[in-house]
């Protein structure tokens, strides 16, 4: 039987909230192994001036655990 974690990632983008949940991913996979997918629970954009200046994910990602 396989064991799946959950760990919660913060990650922002000058470019967009695609481009922010890649690099929660990207930046997760540097540690993880076994990623199985990506679930973005919230998104957020920071504005000046009236325009977005950059765009933040919070991401939740599932990876199988290795057992012995």
């Amino acid at each position: 039987m396989a064991i799946v974690k959950v760990i919660e990632v913060i990650a922002s983008s000058e470019k967009s909230f695609d481009d922010a949940a890649r690099n929660a991913l990207a930046e997760a996979a540097k540690s993880v192994k076994n990623i199985k997918s990506i679930y973005i629970k919230e998104m957020n954009a920071n504005v000046t001036d009236n325009k977005i200046v950059s765009y933040g994910v919070n991401a939740k990602i599932s990876f199988e655990v290795e057992t012995l």
